[in-house]
């Protein structure tokens, strides 16, 4: 794979970029208020999702105010399971709604062979994206994602967000041949969607677990580090050689590291509760890591926000970095602390 001259691809090949890239998670949404203007235009949610023109343009209205490392696409995890047919709706104050998936004839019922046809629009934001950056932002990288198939798999189950997931954990022990069943249908359609992404046009891929840290030791192995393993060894046999891998795994603790040594992911995101000196001794020098301020210092501001982010930063000096948030931007976060956290980024 060439690389071009990117500072967050080059950190994701290994290579101790300083000052180091930055980007934030959700760093496009509810905290910009041009973002507000575009969303009130859209109607709802999942359509400013499908609308190429919307999408691309509020994925790109972070780079214009702060100039990122790397634009990521503006979707959301659950168009997975929206392009496999199942119901889905957001609803103000309560988040996404689905319609309950709980047994065989339901799992059955997904349409796998879909995906990519339904998720055309969203494939179109990619390709203007790219290229607009080859434009406009020429350093700036592309980032595809999906959730991981436990994550994706906890919200078509239970049917909500937030919580611990009930329905799902219960599941997974009560049948487990069924819950294999699942994963196995959201890996193979996972699969298919970020390959497209590729295609069009991203040029780093992540795969977010958010619910990872939810799972005991056997059933995280089981459930997160061996279907993101197939994941990614899957994408890998379609994908050009060294094409960037991160994984997020979040809340994992110190099964960080065998999920970086078992899934073969070339960067992994650090969540809020990570120290990021043990995380730089416990995992191999050669793999990117990324993260891990709380988002909740990017609100207050200040003195804290700035002590905050020098530790991180001399936590990771000398070692392949992308500075980032621990977990997605609030929309209580001023934007203006997000520029002064820029400047301090790139003062090293």
């Amino acid at each position: 794979m060439d690389m071009p001259d990117k500072p967050f691809l080059r950190a994701l090949a290994g290579e101790a970029v300083w000052p180091p890239p930055v980007w934030l998670m959700r760093q496009a949404g509810r905290y910009l208020p041009e973002y507000r203007i575009v969303r009130a235009q859209a109607g709802d949610f999942i359509s400013l999702c499908t609308d190429p023109e919307l999408a691309t343009e509020v994925t790109l209205q972070p780079l214009r105010r702060y100039g990122f490392d790397a634009a990521i696409l503006f979707s959301d995890i659950l168009m997975v399971p929206w392009a496999m047919g199942q119901p889905l709706r957001f609803a103000e104050g309560e988040g996404p709604l689905l319609e309950p998936l709980r047994d065989s004839a339901a799992i059955g019922a997904l349409e796998v062979d879909r995906v990519v046809e339904r998720a055309a629009p969203i494939l179109e934001t990619v390709r203007r994206l790219s290229a607009t950056l080859a434009v406009q932002h020429q350093r700036t990288a592309l980032i595809g994602f999906a959730g991981a198939p436990w994550t994706v798999a906890c919200y078509m189950v239970d049917g909500r967000g937030g919580g611990e997931f009930p329905h799902t954990r219960r599941l997974s022990y009560a049948d487990p041949a069924l819950f294999a069943r699942l994963i196995r249908t959201v890996s193979d359609a996972t699969v298919e969607y970020l390959l497209a992404q590729a295609e069009n046009g991203a040029e780093a891929l992540m795969i977010f677990d958010s619910w990872a840290g939810l799972l005991p030791p056997a059933g995280f192995r089981r459930w997160v580090i061996e279907p993101t393993a197939e994941l990614v060894r899957r994408l890998r046999k379609r994908l050009p050689e060294g094409f960037p891998i991160i994984g997020f795994p979040r809340l994992a603790g110190p099964m960080l590291v065998e999920y970086v040594a078992r899934t073969g992911i070339q960067a992994v995101g650090m969540d809020t509760a990570m120290d990021p000196r043990w995380a730089a001794a416990n995992i191999p020098a050669k793999v990117a890591l990324q993260g891990n301020l709380d988002p909740q210092a990017l609100v207050a501001g200040g003195p804290g926000l700035e002590a905050e982010a020098r530790a991180l930063l001399a936590a990771m000096r000398g070692r392949p970095f992308v500075f980032n948030l621990g977990h997605g931007i609030v929309p209580q976060t001023p934007p203006e602390h997000v520029a002064a956290l820029v400047r301090t980024v790139r003062a090293g």
